[in-house]
């Protein structure tokens, strides 16, 4: 059988990663804190876990090394998320934009079209169904981490559509997640791409293929 990201045994997690997460969870923290009430998003609550989205190769390494965590000290935990991994990958391979052998997203105008309508519908495959949390919430990707809070993007500022119900746009913009990781983040996914010699976007059920 071919080689896939996954099979990598040697960990390839940057060590600057650490402070990368520390700097994001300190800034959710401060959000949250100025967001109170507004601020609705708790364990158990799984919409924003529903629809594949793009992961960097820092993300995709982050969470290799917290199921490799996870096969350590709850096999019978880490086996029941593989078995979700391979039946979302059974589903999507067919459609899905890019190379599946690697897993890679295609950069390409009309993948990325393809992309914007792929597998809305799909369930991330770390999301524990019986218990409505995620197997891997501390190695969790970026995405997942700025979730909830308002996080500015060039369209604005975004929030999570069940959070902030009264909130007025002033009230909102008080509440912004501060985030200052662009450089830092950029750097580190281009020294995982280096170690692991695969590059580009992928998705969380590729990135954990056996």
């Amino acid at each position: 059988m071919a080689t896939l990201f996954f099979g990598y045994a040697k960990e390839m997690l940057p060590a600057g990663d650490h402070q990368l997460v520390q700097i994001i969870d300190s800034a959710l923290a401060d959000a949250a804190r100025r967001s109170g009430e507004w601020l609705v998003c708790h364990p158990g609550c799984t919409q924003c876990c529903v629809g594949v989205f793009a992961i960097s190769q820092l993300d995709a390494e982050r969470l290799r090394t917290g199921l490799r965590e996870l096969e350590k000290n709850d096999p019978q935990r880490a086996a029941h998320l593989l078995e979700r991994v391979q039946l979302s990958v059974s589903r999507i391979a067919a459609d899905f934009p890019g190379h599946v052998q690697t897993g890679i997203l295609g950069d390409t105008a009309e993948a990325q079209e393809r992309f914007a309508d792929f597998a809305n519908d799909e369930v991330c495959p770390v999301l524990d169904p019986a218990t409505g949390m995620c197997d891997l919430y501390a190695s969790r990707p970026m995405t997942c981490r700025v979730f909830g809070p308002p996080v500015r993007s060039e369209y604005g500022l975004g929030v999570c559509e069940l959070c902030y119900q009264g909130a007025s746009e002033a009230e909102v913009a008080t509440c912004e997640m501060h985030l200052e990781t662009a450089a830092l983040e950029a750097e580190l996914t281009t020294q995982t791409e280096l170690a692991t010699g695969r590059y580009g976007d992928t998705i969380v059920a590729f990135a954990l293929i056996p």
